[in-house]
């Protein structure tokens, strides 16, 4: 089951919940026992640099996309 972070309306206490994926965006109480408790949205993080690597396949160098 996926793990979802929520956000407490009265207390502000943000939270994990494992839940299923049918069931993520439905309201659970806080730890501290406050009803409706909404879903945050996930924000994937990534570290380090991508490098534009060759692309192979394509035209073959006969067309618009490589002048002579």
């Amino acid at each position: 089951m996926p793990l979802y972070d929520y956000r407490c309306r009265t207390c502000d206490t943000v939270f994990e919940a494992r839940r299923s994926m049918s069931e993520s965006s439905a309201p659970v109480p806080c730890p501290e026992g406050h009803p409706g408790a909404v879903r945050l949205l996930s924000v994937f993080a990534s570290t380090g640099r991508a490098q534009a690597g060759p692309v192979g396949g394509g035209c073959g160098g006969a067309c618009a996309c490589h002048p002579g």
